[in-house]
């Protein structure tokens, strides 16, 4: 079959006036992804974002229904309390960069949508604001930086702990000039981003936290059964996380193949972050988990090799900073 984004936007107009018939807590429904570009697909698979906003808190936060075996719907789930009061969605990199980056509404009742944008993004490129939400991802990135160097960690949470660290680093980068990065096209796009800032070589430090091109070259063809028997393994558990839901195999899986030969490091990160992800859900008295383990010591990502990696990630998240303040000087940011 054959998908367009036209296609796309037709299932979420549709599933939007579905959904808002049928639940009358909603407040409004509004369009945010990769699905607002002209190209929402990746390795010809991609998803419908869709953010609810409920009157009251929902009982989940996120679900992930499949459309087809390429598009799933991925649905976030907020009350109204996350948006109040709206002006602190200035200094939010997530929420705020969401509401900033004009999403497709697709249900609004009383123009609530409306009245919170004109608030929440009021001087939402002001320098200050800028500097306060990239600050607020490299803080929270060192904090992680800090717990994996004063509690000696399992292996799971040694290898999460970096990776979520180096996302936050890079994505505090990525919001000088727009909004954070998502998973999968985060490789493919950060170089853009660390170019605007004229930082380009932070590009290639993120991907040294992950292997480099050697690494990532020899897990995409060792290691690619080991990680799908990971997915699988973890899509059968009852309370599977919704993002590794037996609907997202193919979100994940397609890509990887489409980038792995011309583009190796964007295709591991995709591939390291799901399968270490699958892990910590799945523990570490999974079957699955002696492959991971023996992957992370081959490729200098296992325990062993905690020493060097946090040494790594202190020196990239040091000159994440350095360029955070360099930014707040040259843009007269008050701090």
């Amino acid at each position: 079959m054959r998908i367009t984004r036209e296609m796309l936007l037709n299932l979420a107009r549709e599933t939007a006036e579905r959904t808002a018939r049928r639940q009358r807590d909603i407040v409004c429904i509004f369009l945010i992804g990769s699905l607002l570009d002209e190209e929402p697909l990746l390795g010809g698979s991609g998803d419908i974002d869709l953010v609810i906003i409920h009157d009251a808190e929902p009982l989940a936060p996120r679900e992930v229904q499949r459309l087809s075996d390429e598009i799933t719907l991925d649905v976030a789930h907020l009350g109204l309390a996350a948006f109040q009061p709206a002006r602190r969605l200035r200094h939010d990199p997530w929420l705020g960069s969401a509401l900033w980056g004009n999403p497709l509404v697709l249900y609004d009742r009383q123009h609530w949508l409306e009245f919170t944008q004109a608030s929440g993004t009021a001087q939402f490129t002001l320098p200050e604001n800028v500097y306060q939400r990239a600050q607020r991802l490299a803080q929270a990135a060192r904090a992680r930086w800090r717990d994996l160097n004063e509690t000696p960690p399992a292996p799971l949470d040694a290898a999460w702990g970096l990776l979520e660290a180096a996302t936050q680093a890079a994505n505090a980068i990525a919001c000088l000039s727009g909004a954070p990065l998502t998973e999968r096209r985060f490789v493919l796009n950060f170089p853009a981003r660390a170019q605007a800032v004229a930082r380009p070589g932070l590009a290639a430090g993120l991907t040294d936290l992950i292997g480099g091109e050697a690494a990532a070259r020899e897990g995409l063809q060792t290691w690619k059964s080991a990680w799908l028997e990971a997915l699988e393994a973890v899509a059968t558990c009852a309370d599977a996380p919704p993002r590794l839901s037996a609907a997202r195999r193919a979100y994940y899986q397609r890509p990887v193949e489409a980038l792995a030969t011309e583009q190796p490091l964007a295709a591991w990160w995709i591939q390291w972050r799901t399968w270490t992800r699958a892990l910590v859900h799945l523990g570490a008295t999974s079957p699955c988990y002696a492959d991971w383990h023996a992957a992370g010591e081959a490729l200098g990502l296992g325990l062993s090799h905690l020493p060097q990696q946090l040494a790594a990630l202190d020196a990239y998240l040091d000159t994440v900073e350095e360029t955070l303040d360099q930014w707040a000087a040259q843009h007269g940011a008050r701090l």
